[in-house]
C-alpha cells in the first residue's frame, strides 16, 4: 500500500498584525510548524491557508466552516509569517491550528 502524502502543514494563529497601541485585523500572523527563520518561509510564501472550526448550525448537512487565507510575506527573523484571511479571522482563532497548504507550487 502506498504511503500517504502530506497536503498541509500545521500551523498555529498567533494574532492580528499589531502596535503598540492598534491591531490590524486585516493580517494575520501564523507559526508554521517547523519554519524557525526568515529564509524557511520562503518556501511558504502565497501558499493557501484553512482555517477549519465547527459551528453550531449545520449548512449542506455539515457543520465544518472554513475561512480560507494566503500567506503574504515574513514577519520578523523567526520564522513567522503574515497571511490576509477573508473574510478577516474572528479572535477565537487565536491560538487555534491552521492548515498551511502546499499550494499553488511556486517551482
Amino acid at each position: 500500500m502506498p504511503e500517504a502524502i502530506k497536503l498541509y502543514s500545521k500551523g498555529v494563529v498567533l494574532s492580528y498584525k499589531r502596535g503598540q497601541r492598534d491591531q490590524d485585523p486585516n493580517t494575520s500572523l501564523l507559526r508554521i510548524e517547523g519554519v524557525a527563520s526568515k529564509a524557511d518561509t520562503e518556501f511558504y510564501l502565497g501558499k493557501r491557508v484553512a482555517f477549519v472550526y465547527k459551528a453550531p448550525k449545520k449548512v449542506d448537512g455539515s457543520k465544518v466552516r472554513v475561512i480560507w487565507g494566503r500567506i503574504a510575506r515574513p514577519h520578523g527573523n523567526s520564522g513567522v509569517v503574515r497571511a490576509k484571511f477573508s473574510p478577516n479571522l474572528p479572535p477565537k482563532a487565536f491560538g487555534a491550528s491552521v492548515r498551511v497548504m502546499l499550494y499553488p507550487s511556486r517551482v
